[in-house]
């Protein structure tokens, strides 16, 4: 591998090569059934409203960062890039603030929500590496949950276990079944930097990918989405819909009554720098 087989798709000035799509939803799956008639929380007007409060997007130190829209919190939204990308290897170098819900899609669709999300959920019962099937199934593949520890002042210092008697949501380990290959928290742990830049590497191959992550060179997960077993996730139709080519993007993740501020802090943001792709033969 050298510097020549990669494309840099952030030039660490302007937000050239990307554009801002809502957070509307569609689907559950192919097929299935519209988020909004699906989840009782999720208003009728859902998108409309999603598509008045987009996620603001700038770039600030060197880094593509987004936040809620500070006058209307609670929405979300995505950055996508102009370009489609098949078989790839992506590396970034990620900051989110504590609490912020965020992540990276590969194959996505521009202008409707399918696509696969690497997530970046750091948050309490998030993970960080795992897998979210968007619009595709709902599927969540994930190897363990994290929390935070905090010191004597009440502040967020380090990442560490989930603890089942406490979490919001408790981890389910049928969700790391899913996986081909599942990480182990502890090295994951020791190599996070809190409150700093880490590195995250997404290698994606195949027409029904398979997608492995790295954090700092950690290995977290593997999914084979041409053998993976859901319920509601069928690799033919999701081939159909998404196609062996897709969109990157990078996500702000609304709120919900769930969590609410707990999944998205007041202020908090995402940031983003150090983006590069390398193709891959298909």
């Amino acid at each position: 591998m050298t510097a020549a087989d990669w494309i840099e798709l952030f030039d660490g000035e302007t937000p050239a090569g990307w554009h801002a799509r809502p957070r509307t939803y569609g689907t559950l799956w192919p097929g299935g059934p519209e988020v909004r008639d699906a989840i009782e929380w999720v208003p009728f007007d859902y998108n409309e409203q999603a598509a008045l409060h987009p996620a603001r997007w700038s770039v600030e130190d060197g880094a593509l960062t987004g936040r809620q829209d500070p006058d209307a919190r609670g929405w979300g939204g995505y950055l996508v890039t102009d370009d489609v990308f098949g078989d790839f290897e992506l590396e970034l170098e990620m900051k989110p603030d504590w609490p912020a819900d965020t992540g990276v899609l590969v194959r996505r669709r521009d202008e409707t929500w399918e696509g696969i999300q690497i997530v970046v959920d750091h948050r309490s019962a998030g993970s960080i590496g795992g897998f979210y099937g968007n619009g595709i199934g709902g599927f969540h593949a994930i190897p363990y949950c994290l929390d935070v520890a905090r010191d004597e002042h009440e502040t967020p210092v380090a990442l560490v276990l989930d603890d089942a008697e406490t979490s919001l949501e408790p981890f389910d380990p049928a969700k790391k079944e899913l996986l081909e290959r599942a990480g182990n928290p502890e090295p994951f742990l020791a190599a996070w930097r809190f409150g700093d830049w880490n590195r995250l590497r997404i290698r994606c191959v195949g027409d029904k990918p398979n997608i492995a992550t790295w954090v700092n060179d950690v290995f977290v997960a593997e999914i084979d989405l041409a053998t993976m077993q859901h319920p509601r996730y069928d690799a033919a139709v999701v081939l159909e819909t998404l196609g062996p080519k897709g969109h990157i993007a990078l996500e702000v993740h609304d709120n919900d009554p769930q969590m609410g501020d707990r999944r998205w802090g007041p202020g908090a943001a995402c940031r983003w720098r150090n983006i590069r792709i390398r193709p891959l033969s298909q």
